[in-house]
């Protein structure tokens, strides 16, 4: 029951993706034309301070149409680490440089079309070390109770996959 892959041609690329068509051969024997988006990893960070609670951006995404919060992240560089990539990250979008880190889950976000995969950081305590040098992204940047996380979500304040599993795992973890 598996699909195989006999090859894929490139069909657009750019420096956030690579477009590609894959030859898939399904089970059945029948060929199919499946589009495959190559993407770097993508690097995430939450921040826990002391009084449980987690560093957010409230940010505006256009292809949604939403405003909502997310945990710091981006795009990991050729050849950097990923766990530095995350640290890099939060500075540059927040201004606060998190404490040590612990790797705390790996996720596919779209497996059926990508294979890019969002590597989830989180560090007890961050330190303020100035303006963030991406301000233009968040609207804001502020320190939120982890005990709002069901309410966050449930009211779509909080939308992107991979913060929601982030916090309702810290949340799990910190016993909230």
């Amino acid at each position: 029951m598996t699909w195989q892959s006999l090859g894929e041609r490139l069909v657009h690329r750019s420096k956030w993706f690579d477009l590609n068509l894959a030859d898939v051969l399904l089970p059945d024997g029948r060929h199919l034309d499946h589009y495959v988006l190559r993407q770097p990893p993508v690097a995430v960070c939450a921040c826990v301070n002391d009084r449980d609670e987690v560093l957010l951006l409230w940010r505006d995404r256009f292809i949604l149409d939403s405003v909502a919060y997310e945990l710091p992240s981006g795009g990991v560089e050729p050849g950097e680490d990923i766990e530095i990539a995350a640290v890099r990250e939060t500075v540059e979008e927040t201004g606060w440089k998190p404490g040590p880190m612990q790797h705390l889950v790996t996720i596919d976000s779209n497996p059926g079309l990508s294979d890019c995969q969002h590597h989830v950081w989180w560090a007890d305590g961050a330190t303020y070390c100035g303006a963030p040098a991406d301000a233009f992204e968040p609207e804001r940047v502020e320190w939120v109770p982890l005990s709002k996380t069901d309410e966050l979500i449930a009211s779509g304040q909080v939308r992107l996959g991979n913060t929601a599993i982030a916090l309702l795992m810290l949340c799990r973890l910190r016993g909230l």
